[in-house]
């Protein structure tokens, strides 16, 4: 029986086309916006940790272009000259970004930050000299405040638009027309939108009454606040150093012992699982491979060792410095309590990090997680009340000191709150061994770092006096003697 429904040929040939085209036209799509390129592999763990993906480009990458083109485009809106150097990112020779941040293709190039964004440490000998580079130590270079700022300030001006910024781009790419048009109608146009987005979260660190972050800081429990929790902007302000992340297998959560500057977190893998996840920006975009980054960088920096002392060393003075320790720091740094929470009464310094945190906020972080599908000990659910009793691994290069880095040297940390300096400048990467930490005043450390005063608003050197009314024989032995810990 002959179909009653006969179309015509050329009604086949054009759909024939259409499909095609459409097929093409999808294909096309998928190959530049959404396909996944496998991410850059490392033979060596701290390249790996340095260099490598956590899975940040797909919803908090930058799309590679416009990454490198904006210091070209808003030179005005970086705290100096020299690119984003200017912020204190640390770059090695031969690298085409700075360190801490990754490039993967999804689609188009994009680039996002791992965890050696804050933590790669650098110090310098002298000024001449290159940096000596390292990774798991706190990142007291970097300014993430003024980064943060720079991005959203960026999209904010007229200037970021689709003319402006492919006329410089097209400078630096050969981009086919493909990109080129995805670029300038798609790619920018959304970025744009990403970033002003960005601008109600990132609302506190615009105001005027809360002291600037500076080189080597950062406000967490309020960055989790507002980009885990969702929370509105309330009057807290925390500001405390990058830590160290080396050797984190010494946390023990059987025995009490708790991480974060107010122990607030149980254990390291909670701690590099919230850490990540903030770096995402939102859920994993694959959940196994994202555990399997965090599995690795458990691994990694559990069994990292704390860096060796690298300049001269009495050994007759530090061991003299021993039996000081022993008798007068032990008691915290060298016990069952180091690791555990000490009241505020007891250690008496600055109180303003523990009130940006609480119990509900931790609750509802946890909840966040679950919800995700991702499980781990999570945050404690309780308002912190003091700060944690640090280990004293690799003390040399933690500088400064105290939670907030109000205290330049260990030096500076044996005198009387009262005689500790009260101006300096924190982010110049030149050591001081007699003082043991970074130059903080001179020329050189007032154009290189950012000004710090202890008497604004939380960033108060009060506290920790311990030490500080012993001879300066016992003083310098004891500083000696820290060094080879």
């Amino acid at each position: 029986m002959k179909s009653l429904c006969k179309c015509p040929r050329w009604l086949k040939i054009f759909g024939g086309l259409f499909l095609l085209s459409a097929l093409a036209l999808a294909y096309v799509g998928w190959d530049r916006f959404f396909r996944e390129y496998p991410a850059q592999t490392f033979d060596n763990p701290d390249e790996r940790f340095k260099y490598g993906s956590i899975g940040a480009e797909f919803d908090a990458g930058i799309p590679y272009w416009i990454f490198y083109v904006l210091p070209r485009v808003f030179p005005d809106k970086l705290p100096g000259p020299g690119g984003y150097a200017s912020l204190g990112v640390t770059w090695e020779q031969g690298h085409e970004l700075p360190i801490g941040f990754t490039k993967r293709k999804i689609g188009f190039e994009r680039v996002a930050n791992n965890c050696a964004s804050c933590h790669a440490a650098s110090y310098r000998s002298k000024p001449d000299e290159n940096p000596t580079i390292v990774p798991t130590g706190p990142n007291h270079t970097l300014d993430l405040e003024a980064f943060f700022r720079f991005l959203v300030d960026c999209a904010k001006d007229p200037r970021f638009n689709a003319d402006t910024l492919m006329a410089e781009i097209n400078l630096a790419a050969n981009l086919d027309w493909i990109d080129r048009a995805a670029y300038r109608y798609l790619i920018i146009p959304i970025t744009k939108k990403r970033l002003l987005e960005r601008e109600q979260q990132f609302q506190w660190i615009y105001r005027h009454d809360f002291p600037e972050w500076g080189k080597g800081r950062d406000d967490a429990m309020n960055l989790t606040k507002y980009f885990m929790v969702r929370w509105p902007m309330d009057d807290s302000i925390g500001p405390t150093d990058m830590p160290s992340v080396w050797n984190l297998r010494k946390y023990q959560h059987d025995k009490g012992q708790r991480m974060n500057w107010a122990g607030d977190s149980n254990d390291a893998r909670s701690v590099v699982m919230d850490s990540a996840l903030g770096l995402l920006g939102a859920k994993p975009h694959d959940q196994r491979d994202f555990l399997n980054q965090v599995d690795w960088l458990v691994d990694y920096l559990g069994n990292k060792p704390a860096p060796k002392y690298p300049f001269a060393i009495d050994a007759a003075r530090a061991a003299a410095g021993k039996q000081v320790f022993d008798a007068q720091c032990a008691t915290c740094h060298a016990s069952a309590r180091t690791g555990t929470v000490v009241a505020l009464a007891d250690i008496g310094t600055d109180p303003e990090r523990i009130g940006t945190w609480n119990e509900k906020a931790a609750r509802q972080a946890n909840q966040v997680v679950k919800d995700m599908g991702l499980q781990r000990l999570g945050l404690v659910e309780a308002t912190p009340s003091g700060y944690v009793a640090q280990f004293l691994d690799g003390i040399w290069l933690r500088a400064p000191y105290l939670h907030n880095g109000s205290v330049p040297t260990l030096r500076d940390l044996l005198t009387p709150p009262a005689e500790r300096p009260q101006v300096f400048y924190r982010g110049y990467d030149v050591y001081d061994p007699v003082k043991v930490g970074f130059v903080s005043e001179g020329q050189q450390a007032e154009r290189e770092g950012s000004r710090y005063d202890t008497r604004q608003r939380a960033n108060g050197a009060i506290g920790h006096d311990f030490g500080t009314h012993l001879p300066e024989a016992d003083k310098s032995a004891l500083i000696e003697y820290l060094k080879t810990l």
